[in-house]
């Protein structure tokens, strides 16, 4: 009964791969020559896009709420006592699957303008590439949070834990089935001061920033007193582990 309550999360990773296919489709495209802003066929593909995220993002929330109630009937029904509850509460904790509050910053972080020039005298124009956020600038921030000592993070409004992938094809994210555009938003509960000085050692971020002075990327560090981070609600079926020795 369990298997058939989860099939629906599935499905979202099985979008994953029709949304990347759709994806580099359209980069295909593009290199040919098509003008992606004036084709009428690429911006119905992009209403497709957009459409199997929401349906995703739907399947997420109803396998979500499947899962509550099967862990509730499982949790009735099993006869643990009360320490057993204790251990599988600081489990789910540690797994990413509840809810986790303190203090603790966001990171956001966003496109150039399509029509920037170089800010700094003597630096050549920028390529397409140098004015967009990719994959790695992404992966770094959230690198840095964790060694932070981050107690918990997110990206745009979905929990991380330790299955999630952050993967960008083109200047798109797309996050355990779902798409994103930029500005992008990694949220962390921690010691501010702690996460903010991971940011400025990391040598990827610093990278990073010198194409924000340079061409005007986005970069933006703000922190919070308070902060809440919702519980991972996505499947944690593992397709293949090793112990770690």
């Amino acid at each position: 009964m369990t298997r058939s309550f989860i099939r629906p999360a599935r499905l979202a990773a099985i979008g994953v791969f029709a949304l990347a296919g759709l994806i580099f489709w359209v980069s295909f495209n593009t290199a040919q020559g098509t003008n992606l802003r004036s084709d009428d066929s690429m911006l119905r593909l992009s209403d497709l896009i957009q459409d199997r995220s929401r349906k995703n993002a739907e399947l997420d929330n109803s396998a979500a709420a499947l899962r509550r109630q099967v862990d509730a009937l499982a949790q009735r029904d099993d006869g643990s006592t009360a320490e057993d509850k204790r251990r599988l509460h600081r489990l789910e904790k540690n797994a990413g699957l509840e809810k986790v509050r303190g203090s603790g910053l966001s990171v956001t972080l966003d496109d150039a303008p399509t029509n920037a020039t170089a800010k700094v005298p003597g630096l050549p124009d920028p390529q397409p590439n140098d004015l967009v956020i990719h994959q790695q600038d992404l992966q770094a921030v959230v690198n840095a949070l964790w060694k932070g000592g981050a107690k918990g993070i997110k990206v745009m409004d979905q929990r991380l834990i330790s299955t999630s992938a952050v993967r960008c094809v083109g200047n798109t994210l797309i996050l355990q089935g779902r798409v994103y555009s930029p500005p992008y938003t990694v949220t962390a509960v921690g010691d501010p001061g702690k996460l903010r000085q991971a940011l400025d050692a990391a040598p990827a971020i610093k990278n990073y920033q010198e194409y924000v002075d340079a061409y005007g990327l986005g970069w933006k560090v703000d922190e919070h007193k308070a902060v809440t981070l919702p519980g991972y609600s996505g499947t944690v079926d593992l397709q293949q582990a090793e112990p770690v020795r």
